[in-house]
């Protein structure tokens, strides 16, 4: 149950990490190393979530077949 939910808090936060470099990217030049920051820690979050999915996988956990 806890990966469920550490699965679910990670996509939430990737999903407002893209939106915040998305208003980021509109605001103007300064802005844009707070976009890329934003992007990379995106990128980096998706990393994480992959390895933990594949992890729980490996490990037999029952991650994707109660949702």
């Amino acid at each position: 149950m806890a990966i469920k939910i550490l699965i679910i808090v990670l996509f939430l936060v990737i999903i407002y990490n893209l939106f915040r470099a998305f208003l980021y990217l509109f605001r103007g030049k300064e802005s844009s190393k707070k976009a890329v920051k934003s992007l990379s820690y995106r990128i980096g979050l998706t990393i994480l979530l992959f390895i933990i999915l594949i992890l729980s996988l490996y490990y037999q956990q029952p991650v994707l077949h109660s949702f």
